[in-house]
């Protein structure tokens, strides 16, 4: 089982890095005011399982890593303590706009949203390394890794819907929110203070 402490730090630091208007958000947003909330569902199921895909597929090479290469997962622990870091600084510095800002047609199929979600969150480079980075510190190697790959995927899985099942209803009020004074840069600040808090305590655990 999955240590209570580190599960308390990562479900705040996924949920404001997850809820901060990126690509897959702004795409719920957008696609939940051009063909409604309902049919984006089909573009939330194809990101789910592309992060759920990235998750597991992070999560197993790690843990390859750590069994076979202690010494390199030492390393790999103060790399991805500094990216997040990295990624921290930079979402203190970022501009606060939105990621996307297209519109879909009403009769796009469901095959297609699908495809749009999932190869969303594949072919995104800084979402594999983003997890390869943020999973290390809450996987023990003294405990089953199957386990603990369980909890941190269903949290990740709720946040990631819960996440964009809000910007998806929230539409233009939601839009109209993120658009006034500095409100996407606070959720920058908020959600890259924790990044940083948590590259420190990987590099140091």
């Amino acid at each position: 089982m999955i240590d209570v402490a580190a599960l308390a730090v990562f479900i705040p630091t996924f949920f404001f890095v997850s809820i901060t208007p990126g690509m897959c958000m702004t795409l719920a947003m957008t696609l939940g005011m051009s063909i409604g909330v309902r049919r984006t569902l089909w573009m939330m199921i194809g990101e789910l399982l592309g992060v759920a895909s990235v998750a597991i597929a992070a999560v197993l090479g790690v843990a390859s890593v750590m069994l076979n290469y202690p010494d390199a997962f030492a390393i790999l622990k103060w790399v991805g303590g500094a990216y997040l870091i990295y990624i921290g600084i930079n979402m203190w510095r970022a501009k606060g706009k939105m990621s996307v800002n297209t519109h879909s047609p009403s009769d796009v199929s469901r095959q297609s949203l699908f495809t749009q979600g999932f190869i969303t969150a594949v072919a995104n480079p800084k979402g594999w390394a983003f997890m390869i980075s943020l999973l290390p510190p809450f996987i023990s190697v003294d405990q089953a890794v199957a386990p603990q790959l369980f909890i941190l995927l269903s949290v990740i899985m709720i946040t990631e819907f819960v996440s964009m099942l809000a910007y998806a209803t929230g539409g233009k009020s939601l839009r109209l929110f993120l658009a006034r004074g500095d409100n996407i840069k606070w959720m920058n600040r908020i959600a890259g203070s924790l990044m940083m808090l948590v590259g420190v305590w990987l590099a140091l655990d």
